[in-house]
């Protein structure tokens, strides 16, 4: 049985260069996915979707295995990030965004066998905010990006670059929630080792 990855099936996505943006074309891509709001380094509600998110994407990997036939590898953690002020997002104003935490599926994954995951680990033990688990479908199209190396908290300087002269000297505008995937485990990276693909979906600002 060959397991899919979705980092290798789309090396675009997952290994950006990182000395200056670039433009990829993000296909449409599907997530399990659960809302919160507020800072994710002292949000319970962060803690609590993580604490979702996981177990019921190993339950889907093993239920489509088992019953499918058909493996894959459970993904990075991502998010998307919006705020009212997309400048919060460079003064790091946590305590202002609103986040959808995000682990990619392969595309025959379904709302039913979501569904399915979400009551075989709730049978197991007590996970509060379990129902909040959906199953996302994502187009984000054409996308700004780059691999940031580094803290979290020192991504300031580099998205203030994105939004007030990179994005402006090419004509483009916000399009979409600011997308981050974590490619490295922050309680086993460094924080200056710390890898993160940054993502802006883009649109011309004629359109």
């Amino acid at each position: 049985m060959e397991k899919l990855d979705l980092k290798r099936s789309y090396p675009e996505l997952y290994s950006p260069g990182g000395r200056d943006f670039t433009l990829v074309d993000v296909p449409i891509m599907h997530y399990l996915a659960v809302d919160g709001h507020g800072d994710p380094n002292t949000s319970p509600e962060y803690t609590r979707a993580l604490e979702c998110l996981y177990p019921v994407a190993y339950s889907l990997k093993f239920a489509s295995k088992d019953e499918l036939e058909a493996d894959f590898t459970v993904g990075p953690l991502e998010g998307l990030w919006r705020a009212e002020d997309p400048e919060a997002f460079s003064r790091r104003d946590k305590g202002s965004w609103d986040w959808t935490m995000l682990i990619a599926q392969p595309e025959w994954i379904t709302p039913e066998m979501v569904d399915a995951a979400v009551a075989s680990v709730a049978a197991k033990k007590k996970v509060p905010g379990l129902d909040q688990v959906r199953l996302l479908t994502l187009t984000e199209g054409l996308a700004a990006q780059i691999l940031y190396i580094g803290p979290y908290d020192d991504e300031g300087p580099v998205l203030a670059r994105l939004h007030g002269s990179w994005m402006p000297e090419r004509g483009l505008t916000f399009n979409g929630d600011h997308h981050e995937v974590y490619l490295s485990d922050p309680r086993r990276a460094a924080p200056e080792k710390l890898r993160t693909v940054l993502r802006q979906p883009v649109r011309s600002i004629e359109l």
